[in-house]
């Protein structure tokens, strides 16, 4: 249960600030964690397969606001838990998996500066993990009474059979040489390649004496090399979240679209095979994105036939090691247990000072369906927004009546703007129906934290 996990201020001030700011808070997403238990086991299978050494990959499809981004997030927390190196990053459209203008390498840089371990989990750890590599090394070549680049060359020796993997080990052995020397600006540059910010082969081989840089070309191969890397350092693998791919969906240009998708095929193909060395990838997307057989994954016939559904899961039968997850909406249950989480979260897990009742819960929840209908527990980032305005203004002023408050909330559908530019008009929510009761589940043991997850 919530109740019985010690929560800090700090995390209590993240989680709240964030969710009222309608984002996903980047520490404290296992307080206010609810259901999907079967699809956070199987991403922990992935998480062990890629610390073994192996491979993964999933594509998270899910209705806009049925929590994706929420969802990646606590993967990543997960990952960083079992002591993996993750990245993430969104795409745009200056940030595709493919392009012929930087839009590629420039994705890649987002990825280095998100670039998080358990030590560093708010990104930025490139240099913390070059650091952890050569401390090692020094470390191996002390007690073998031979130079740590001898060591650094051995261990990265094997690189040089992958694409750029001959000029990644340069450029580590080059960041040594600044350690061992003092050269700050070396290992500055050696640590600027890394991230991918030299834009030009000139400037590389003046600075570290290399004739490749990260570009468009290479992204991909890059991000297999640093996989190779990270274990070397001691971490157990690399996992890389990609979040809203509806971006190469809506792009216009059919043939760059389907090179976007080829590249995710290229991808799809090496982590099904298992020959991308302890690397996974975890995508984002809605069912446009995955199943429009005109401008989505299913319009490219390779990734159609690797994507389709497993023709004997449905009707309530499940295939969570299929590629392929989806993401249910919340159900009135699972919003109700999410804002009992909430109202802990706020009270610092103290549940003398709790601002609302759970009879007091329900008559909001109520209201809510009232005013919105289905959409505010299918797409709930306003009705949350909503329930802290309303704890808020409670903790400030302890003799207003919940109830009169309850009555003046004003909360609006959320709408999908992916679907805007291709829809002529957006369905209305806010037809009038039946107010429900709201049922409250017995035990909530099943939708708790972390912790039931054993890390």
């Amino acid at each position: 249960m919530t109740a019985g996990i010690k929560i800090k201020t700090k995390d209590r001030d993240t989680v709240i600030q964030s969710l009222r700011a309608g984002v996903v808070p980047r520490s404290g997403q296992h307080l206010i964690q609810v259901g999907r238990v079967q699809e956070l086991e199987a991403l922990i299978k992935d998480i062990d397969r890629i610390g073994e050494g192996g491979s993964a990959i999933r594509f998270i499809i899910g209705e806009y606001g049925s929590g994706k981004t929420f969802f990646l997030s606590l993967i990543r927390a997960i990952a960083l838990q079992k002591k993996l190196v993750t990245a993430h990053a969104d795409l745009t459209p200056d940030r595709r998996l493919h392009a012929s203008k930087g839009q590629a390498r420039s994705l890649y840089a987002e990825l280095m500066r998100n670039l998080a371990t358990r030590a560093k989990p708010e990104g930025g750890a490139l240099s913390s993990i070059v650091e952890k590599f050569v401390s090692s090394a020094m470390t191996e070549a002390r007690s073998r009474t031979v130079t740590p680049e001898v060591i650094i060359r051995e261990r990265l020796d094997h690189l040089s059979e992958m694409v750029g993997g001959y000029d990644f080990a340069e450029v580590i052995a080059a960041y040594w040489r600044g350690h061992d020397t003092g050269d700050d600006v070396l290992k500055s540059n050696a640590v600027r390649w890394l991230r991918g910010e030299f834009s030009t082969k000139t400037d590389a081989k003046k600075a570290l004496g290399v004739r490749t840089i990260v570009d468009d070309a290479n992204f991909y191969d890059q991000l297999k090399l640093f996989a190779r890397f990270v274990r070397l350092a001691g971490y157990e693998g690399f996992m890389v979240c990609l979040d809203e791919l509806v971006n190469l969906y809506k792009m216009a240009n059919t043939q760059a679209r389907n090179s976007n998708y080829e590249q995710i095929l290229r991808i799809l193909n090496d982590s099904l095979q298992g020959t991308a060395d302890g690397l996974g990838f975890v995508l984002g997307g809605t069912p446009e994105f995955l199943m429009d057989t005109r401008k989505g994954l299913y319009s490219y016939e390779a990734l159609q036939s690797r994507l389709a559904e497993n023709t004997f899961a449905g009707n309530g039968i499940v295939d969570f090691s299929h590629p392929v997850i989806r993401l249910a909406s919340l159900s009135q249950e699972d919003l109700y247990v999410l804002l009992t989480k909430i109202r802990h979260v706020y009270a610092i897990g103290d549940v003398d000072t709790y601002l609302i009742s759970d009879a007091e819960i329900q008559g909001f929840m109520q209201h809510c369906f009232q005013k919105v209908g289905e959409a505010y527990f299918r797409t709930p980032r306003n009705t949350i927004t909503a329930f802290i305005n309303l704890l808020a203004v409670l903790e400030q002023n302890p003799e207003v009546s919940v109830t009169d408050l309850i009555g003046q909330i004003t909360i609006a559908p959320e709408q999908n703007p992916d679907l805007l530019p291709f829809e002529e008009e957006v369905e209305d929510t806010t037809h009038t129906q039946h107010t429900p009761t709201v049922t409250v589940p017995e035990e909530t043991e099943a939708d708790d934290n972390l912790a039931s997850f054993k890390l």
